[in-house]
């Protein structure tokens, strides 16, 4: 099985996450992880942040000259705001102290209440730090190397905008293919249809020009998923509940969707399922549609996997104007600023990829198993010419 751990804080020296359960023999190297990493920054309306958080990756453990060893695999994303200048030294530093100017002005939709109130804090950055969607640059860095081992099998996960604000890609609207993935990345919000990009942007800038923010929602993607990953035997074992942990764990995703859920809800039984047939020239079932996003029992079926998340608009604004509490005097007021994108819609999209990635390389490695990446893939392909 495939396991993960992250660490680190937004503003502390770096983030760190592991991998355990990765099999031998997986060719990945450092620029590959950061590729994959700068796709996260991308995005029309990400704030300047984004100018200078470089993520600087070191390898330090589990992979010897360009392969991993089986063993668990680490990896080091240093902060470069941290050894750029001084300025969060004392703040965050792990050694015995106190801050000097506390943070207690909570702010609606983000962890600071709940929180402090969980653990005890009096000072918000305790939980910021951590709640901070910086932590999700860890998890792109593990997804980067969970698509590698999907790569494998011949897995592809991308990932499209399909609304941002009010502005929607029409449902009748084609989705982009892996080898189309680089049309998604070069358009500014990540909208693989060229009209709905223009009203994408015009949302963000009417936005932006209010000092508000924008959420939306991302279609992920997964082509190439064999049969029968995931379990219908235990709850905890369906791959769609697992995909909807996975994406809804990203910081500020409000729902999940797989396939067309929310839209078939509302249609009769006998157009809200996919129909199935036999491709006799590929030896196959197929199935004539994604209604259910390639899943069910909680299984995979062989076809287009569809995951969809739907991401609230930020809570911090460059016009704060949300009602809270400062939690030390009881007074009210309007929640602080610090730095903020108008949206961060096509970053999340990115995330969800990850998440996504990750779970189908957890299943994957649970179905077919293997110490080295030749025992995986030699297990996968049995599996698949013994279908029928």
């Amino acid at each position: 099985m495939l396991r993960y751990l992250t660490a680190g804080e937004s503003h502390g020296q770096g983030l760190v996450v592991i991998m355990e359960g990765l099999p031998a023999g997986l060719e990945i190297t450092v620029e590959e992880i950061q590729a994959e990493m700068g796709r996260r920054r991308l995005g029309y309306g990400r704030g300047p942040r984004q100018r200078f958080e470089a993520d600087e990756l070191t390898l330090i453990g589990g992979v010897r000259h360009g392969r991993t060893l089986g063993s668990p695999v680490a990896i080091e994303i240093k902060n470069s705001e941290w050894f750029r200048s001084d300025k969060w030294h004392d703040e965050m530093s792990p050694a015995p102290g106190a801050t000097k100017d506390p943070l207690t002005q909570v702010r609606p939709g983000h962890a600071d209440l709940a929180g402090m109130q969980k653990y005890g804090f009096t000072d918000a950055r305790d939980v910021l730090e951590r709640a901070s969607a910086r932590e999700t640059a860890a998890r792109v860095a593990a997804g980067a190397v969970a698509k590698k081992l999907l790569k494998a099998l011949d897995i592809e996960v991308i990932s499209h905008v399909i609304q941002m604000g009010d502005a929607r890609v029409p449902s009748s609207a084609a989705r982009p293919t892996p080898s189309e993935l680089h049309r998604v990345d070069e358009n500014q919000v990540r909208c693989f249809d060229a009209d709905a990009s223009e009203a994408m942007i015009a949302a963000i800038k009417a936005a932006a020009k209010e000092g508000d923010s924008l959420g939306g929602v991302v279609e992920v993607l997964a082509f190439g998923v064999p049969v029968g990953l995931g379990s219908h035997v235990h709850w905890d074992r369906k791959i769609d509940a697992a995909f909807a942990q996975a994406v809804m764990s990203i910081q500020a995703v409000k729902g999940v969707e797989i396939g067309d859920g929310f839209e078939v809800a509302g249609r009769r039984g006998s157009a809200a399922h996919d129909p199935i047939s036999w491709d006799s020239d590929a030896n196959e079932y197929r199935r004539g549609s994604t209604l259910a996003g390639g899943t069910e029992g909680g299984m995979t079926t062989g076809e287009l996997v569809v995951v969809r998340a739907a991401m609230k608009p930020l809570a911090t604004l460059n016009k704060p104007t949300l009602e809270t509490v400062d939690t030390a005097t009881k007074g009210s007021g309007v929640s602080f600023k610090e730095r903020t994108d108008v949206t961060a819609v096509p970053a999340m999209g990115v995330v969800a990829e990850t998440m996504v990635s990750l779970v189908l390389a957890t299943e994957a490695q649970r179905k077919f198993g293997g110490d080295s990446m030749d025992e995986f893939v030699r297990n996968a392909e049995s599996f698949s010419a013994n279908l029928s």
